[in-house]
């Protein structure tokens, strides 16, 4: 099958839909249903545990985004019992993790091994994320204790400047595998260190969370903005871009104008050695022979860019829409039509049902599909950890989609940034998608004033309103249309907004072998070239 269906460039809610049902469907009822890491579905399919990954790494990022989704985009159509289910048996797993000898993120070697004793600082990011998204969205005062616990023991037992305890740590039992240098392993837990403190007011978070930005700024995101896998350590690419997002979140937290322009700095000139021109992230920094890329390091990429976008660069909400629109969101696997489910004589869990359960993930795309040119990586795989960052990545995006806030005494001031269909308490944006033209339809649920931000590829001469007697200016902020006094209209009656869609040629060269012509409407994929590949996302060019 040369093309996939189904495929989705537009619907933030469907996409976050769709991969919270994957997350409900990764337990092993072999392994007393700790989640699955591994992934594979072609050239056999099957998922399987990790001595480093499993019960260390996936509860914890799924818990972060099954919760976030509960939160901004509640799905309708699935019994909230079986949600809820799946968010405890999560936690279940993410407590037997940290219920070893230390109250750190621990993995067992094997299934059935009693009690989880490896330990890699790679997955302290993700042990935080499970802990603080159950204290943020549950209320739950055993994780917020467990957390604290885990922050004096990481206080007791590592050093910014000499590292790990490891003597004390084989002392008690416990297997150190180390990571390749500090941002690959323990500067990851920036990012959840910040919500954590955010959420419970820790002193001890924001402590750590100080230490940790300091030695990232000292060592490693400097002015220059440069990457180097030198300087870096790793190649790594989602370490590097999940501590970029980290540190702009720490930067927004703190309010801090010197460390986020560190954040732009390294967005506009390192980030260049791990993406291309529509957010398209290699596995490794600096990567040759292969197109296959990341799901979460473009999750990272938009993060990062709304936050900057947030704080006055409009241009990166721009970025971060063509990236969502032109891969993040074509690249899930919504078509398994192509899956082939394997012989499974003995009734194992990690060969059953390979397609159902895949259905929403994400993994290591190309550009232009779920298979890459060149080596790739032996094999079709979606990672079961990648699904959770990308779905939370999304539901940052769908936050952000708009804004409303009084504006002094006034109305509400209402602000679309990013031109992307989403329904609020104060404004419904829904969007109609032709082949040469895109129809914003606005449905104000409370009075005020509108503004639009408009991509750079927007004709504003061309610009049509409807109704017609609408009043409307453009400048530099994007498109106003003043606030209706309701003698004027009902609220609720749509403002439609038709903006032109030109066509545009772009050359992907980043890191790609081989040159890859895109053909766009707006920031929506109309046609890639597809370098003969299969299981591709959009139609090939001629």
């Amino acid at each position: 099958m040369p093309r996939l269906a189904h495929v989705n460039d537009d619907d933030l809610r469907s996409a976050i839909h769709a991969g919270c049902r994957t997350m409900r469907n990764v337990f092993n009822v072999d392994d007393d249903g700790v989640p699955f890491f591994g992934s594979r579905l072609l050239p056999d399919a099957r998922l399987s545990f990790s001595a480093h990954h499993s019960e260390s790494h996936v509860p914890g990022r799924h818990l972060n985004a099954l919760l976030a989704a509960d939160a901004v985009a509640p799905d309708p159509t699935i019994d909230p019992a079986a949600q809820d289910a799946a968010i405890a048996m999560h936690r279940r797993a993410l407590m037997h993790s940290y219920g070893g000898i230390q109250p750190l993120p621990l993995n067992r070697s094997k299934i059935g091994d009693p009690a989880p004793g490896n330990f890699c600082p790679h997955n302290l990011r993700e042990g935080f994320h499970g802990l603080w998204a159950l204290a943020q969205h549950r209320a739950d005062d055993e994780a917020a204790d467990l957390a604290e616990r885990s922050l004096a023991t990481i206080r007791q037992l590592w050093r910014p400047d000499h590292g790990w305890d490891e003597a004390q740590l084989a002392q008690q039992g416990l297997t150190y595998m180390a990571c390749q240098g500090f941002v690959h392993g323990e500067a990851r837990m920036l990012g959840p260190l910040v919500k954590f403190q955010r959420a419970t007011g820790s002193q001890a978070a924001g402590d750590l969370a100080d230490d940790v930005a300091q030695k990232l700024l000292a060592e490693f995101y400097l002015e220059d903005g440069v990457y180097t896998a030198e300087r870096f350590v790793t190649r790594h690419a989602h370490s590097v871009t999940c501590c970029l997002s980290s540190l702009a979140q720490y930067a927004a937290a703190r309010g801090d104008t010197q460390v986020m322009a560190r954040v732009k700095s390294f967005y506009d000139h390192g980030l260049w050695q791990m993406r291309d021109a529509i957010g398209w992230s290699p596995e490794s920094a600096q990567q040759t022979g292969s197109d296959h890329g990341e799901g979460n390091n473009t999750g990272d990429i938009v993060e990062t860019a709304l936050i900057l976008g947030a704080h006055g660069w409009t241009e990166y909400d721009h970025d971060a829409q063509r990236i969502l629109r032109a891969h993040l969101l074509p690249s899930q696997l919504r078509d398994v039509s192509f899956v082939v489910e394997p012989d499974n004589p003995h009734h194992e869990d990690g060969l059953h049902d390979m397609g159902r359960r895949h259905l929403g993930a994400w993994g290591f795309p190309a550009p232009y599909g779920h298979l890459s040119w060149g080596k790739g990586r032996g094999g079709l795989s979606f990672n079961m950890d990648i699904v959770g960052g990308v779905v939370a990545s999304l539901c940052e995006a769908l936050s952000a989609v708009t804004i409303s806030a009084p504006a002094g005494d006034g109305p509400l001031h209402h602000k679309i940034r990013l031109l992307l269909e989403t329904t609020t308490q104060d404004l419904q944006l829904g969007i109609c998608t032709e082949n040469d033209a895109m129809t914003l339809e606005i449905r104000l649920q409370h009075l005020g004033d509108l503004q639009i931000q408009l991509p750079p590829w927007v004709d504003e001469e061309a610009i049509r309103m409807e109704p017609l007697t609408e009043h409307f200016s453009i400048d530099e902020d994007g498109l106003h249309i003043p606030g209706r006094d309701k003698a004027d209209a009902a609220v609720a009656d749509p403002i439609r907004v038709h903006l032109p869609t030109p066509g545009e040629e772009l050359t992907l060269t980043h890191h790609h072998d081989h040159p890859i012509e895109v053909h766009l409407r707006g920031d929506r994929v109309v046609a890639m070239d597809s370098l003969g590949a299969d299981l591709t996302f959009f139609p090939d060019l001629d």
